[in-house]
């Protein structure tokens, strides 16, 4: 990542493949399904701004056992994947990281936040990002920047003010770390024997760290936008 030229392109690649990536994510969340679940938990909820009208107790009842869904998918994608050895990876790694962002997605609309903003879905890449932190400092930098955006969005910051002060370092910073982390930790698959294996354990493991984070940091923002208005 750091070679002259070299480092630059593969930057570039990762940083439009997350893009494509969480724009593709989030597109795919069918927030009607949501409004219509929590309707079946008894709720009269038409539109995310009826979710903010919510206990947070209502609302994590409805929110259920969403992270087991995730992890019982991907685990299955990332055995089938690693089954097949070396090859999987091409498929294994991008499907993991579009489930991941597809489930904070969704975890950001079952408390209100509307993932077709641009801004919302550069929140999303920050929980990936603090997700995927490997240290407690990484961590403290994440959740910075993660406090950063959720202001600025509070605050209703123009899109240009959101990109010029945080976009290009999170997403550089994250491909650095997902385009590194995720490989090296699931290069057990080159091996079919094991493969499977690897590839199902490493992405359970991984897709129960976003889901935690992403639980947790959209529950702590719904309190607080709860509380100021």
């Amino acid at each position: 990542m750091s070679a002259p030229w070299v480092g630059d392109v593969l930057k570039k690649i990762m940083m439009g493949a997350l893009e494509l990536a969480n724009d593709a994510a989030q597109w795919s969340v069918d927030s009607s399904a949501i409004f219509k679940e929590f309707r079946g938990d008894g709720h009269d909820v038409e539109n995310l701004n009826d979710i903010s009208k919510l206990d947070l107790e209502k609302v994590d009842l409805t929110v259920g056992w969403l992270a087991a869904k995730y992890k019982g998918l991907l685990a299955a994608e990332g055995a089938v994947a690693g089954a097949v050895g070396l090859p999987g990876l091409a498929i294994d790694v991008p499907a993991l990281i579009l489930g991941c962002l597809r489930a904070v997605g969704e975890y950001a609309t079952y408390y209100g936040f509307d993932v077709n903003n641009q801004k919302e879905r550069i929140y999303a890449l920050n929980v990936l990002s603090f997700a995927s932190s490997p240290t407690d400092t990484a961590k403290a930098v994440a959740m910075a920047q993660l406090t950063k955006i959720s202001g600025d969005i509070a605050k209703k910051a123009t899109w240009k003010e959101l990109e010029k002060s945080v976009f290009v370092k999170m997403v550089q910073e994250i491909a650095k770390q997902l385009g590194i982390r995720l490989t090296k930790s699931k290069l057990a698959q080159v091996v079919p024997a094991m493969g499977a294996v690897a590839g199902g354990g490493f992405n359970s493991y991984y897709v129960s760290k976003v889901c935690e984070s992403a639980h947790n940091l959209y529950r702590e923002r719904f309190i607080i936008e709860k509380s100021n208005n």
